[in-house]
């Protein structure tokens, strides 16, 4: 099985739509808080805080780690399916496929961290 030009400009196009869907409500940021009785000023510094630790999570390495295993299993899978061409697609789609998947998981992994950080110092987190 080959896939035309098309095809593979297509895959591209929808991983590049999925990735953009993945990222969605996932930054620190995007986190709800019950403000009753809240002193926002202070709310604001802890939120910050916390998604300093947050960025100790490298979502480039996650991603990067994603990519390649990605882009070997694509490739191995490529390579059964096809021959060298089919092979090299299939490494480039498992990659952006492996990609996407490991910046979605480290950007739910921050606003994990940002919202556990919160619950800690006494805010009820409501999302």
């Amino acid at each position: 099985m080959s896939l035309t030009s098309l095809q593979v400009v297509c895959m591209l196009v929808l991983l590049s739509l999925l990735a953009a869907c993945a990222n969605q409500n996932t930054q620190p940021g995007g986190i709800i808080i019950d403000k009753k009785g809240v002193n926002m000023a202070a709310y604001h510094n802890d939120l910050q805080e916390c998604q300093s630790y947050a960025d100790e999570i490298s979502v480039a390495q996650k991603a990067g780690t994603k990519a390649a295993g990605g882009a070997v299993i694509g490739g191995a899978m490529g390579a059964i399916w096809g021959n060298s061409d089919t092979a090299a697609k299939g490494a480039g789609a498992g990659g952006l496929l492996g990609g996407v998947k490991g910046y979605s998981q480290a950007s739910r992994e921050k606003q994990q961290v940002v919202k556990r950080c919160l619950r800690g110092r006494g805010y009820k987190v409501l999302n």
